[in-house]
């Protein structure tokens, strides 16, 4: 019940401030970068069969790297209603042993009766295992599903305070029914690149149905932003390498991207396409000057007209010459004069001065 009253606590504003996006570097015990991980939140629309489209929040976070020298991947997907309830989530874990690679799915969606897991395991080329399990509400009061609780840590780091005691129902790497807590080790002040920032630790547990509890420290900015993650026993740990740049709204601005010219040429795909549009437009206007052969007749006219009376202003000749062909206008005179004011310029333009002036 406490937990379920917590979690309901949380208003839309504070999570309005949670919803961005964040990158961080995987690093060995010696510094040399393994990989990455990234976590990223906004508002979505979900819908699941049978059921009205409602609006929730979309988390999505991964990580990809070396673990010991192996490579691995992880992702999350995981829809939540605005009171931090699990909708649906899946997580996907892959580690390449060679030509035996193992993977694990942990697929969770909410069902009219309770809450479904299903867990799919896979090694090599053998035949994936499925394990289904069922928990009804009773026992889910306050569930804490994992893209949650990566929401729920950035809440706290803009409280920046943790509430003391508070035990959540969560699943396992398993499928199990189990707990998860939070508890506060203080504000620090760690480096972040060439700075030093104030962060609020959170201590997160995994209290497995078997087995050792899984812990991590998450080191936490007053904006919610992640600036070190270390999960303990693990070899490699997230570290944050600049300190976002915040409006004073307190969001963090959109990146700037500079403009950069644009070498055509030297672009193998923009190239062929240049050419290929170009012989389309070529053909396109043979095709419609041989539709029309008075053009020719048309052109040379003009063109000999223009050579022979050679006006001041050519743009006003030749709007005098092709105005009888005007549909709006009435036929008049082809060469009225050459030194009248010009149609295109009546705003801008002096009239001509009248006679005597």
């Amino acid at each position: 019940m406490e937990a379920a009253k917590f979690l309901n606590s949380i208003g839309l504003e504070e999570l309005e401030r949670c919803l961005f996006a964040e990158t961080l570097v995987l690093v060995d015990g010696g510094g040399q970068q393994q990989g990455h991980l990234w976590v990223t939140a906004q508002h979505e629309l979900y819908e699941q069969e049978d059921q009205q489209v409602r609006s929730c929040l979309l988390l999505q976070a991964g990580s990809k790297g070396l673990l010991d020298g192996v490579p691995y991947s992880c992702t999350l997907t995981g829809y939540v209603s605005m009171q931090l309830e699990t909708l649906e989530q899946e997580k996907h874990q892959r580690l390449e042993f060679g030509a035996h690679p193992m993977e694990r799915k942990i697929h969770m969606v909410q069902q009219p009766h309770g809450m479904t897991i299903t867990v799919t395991t896979q090694e090599g080329e053998a035949e994936p295992q499925h394990q289904v399990f069922s928990y009804d509400w009773a026992s889910l009061g306050g569930l804490l599903g994992e893209a949650a609780s990566l929401l729920l840590l950035r809440v706290l780091a803009c409280r920046r305070a943790v509430p003391p005691g508070i035990i959540f129902p969560a699943i396992d790497k398993e499928g199990n029914l189990c707990t998860t807590t939070y508890r506060s080790l203080g504000v620090q002040q760690q480096p972040v690149g060439s700075t030093q920032v104030e962060v609020l630790v959170v201590e997160r547990a995994l209290h497995a149905a078997q087995g050792v509890p899984m812990v991590w420290h998450h080191s936490l900015l007053p904006s919610g932003h992640l600036a070190r993650q270390v999960q303990v026993g693990c070899p490699v740990i997230a570290v944050l390498q600049e300190a976002p740049v915040l409006s004073s709204t307190g969001a963090e601005p959109q990146p700037l991207f500079p403009k950069q010219l644009l070498d055509w040429e030297e672009d193998a795909q923009l190239c062929s396409w240049f050419l290929d549009r170009k012989e389309e437009l070529q053909a396109s206007h043979s095709t419609y000057v041989q539709q029309h052969p008075e053009l020719f007749a048309l052109l040379a006219d003009f063109l000999q007209t223009l050579l022979i009376r050679q006006p001041p202003d050519p743009i006003l000749f030749a709007a005098e010459f092709f105005a009888p062909f005007a549909r709006h206008k009435p036929p008049g005179p082809s060469f009225a004069s050459s030194l009248s004011p010009s149609p295109f310029c009546s705003i801008s333009c002096p009239s001509p001065p009248a006679e005597g002036d």
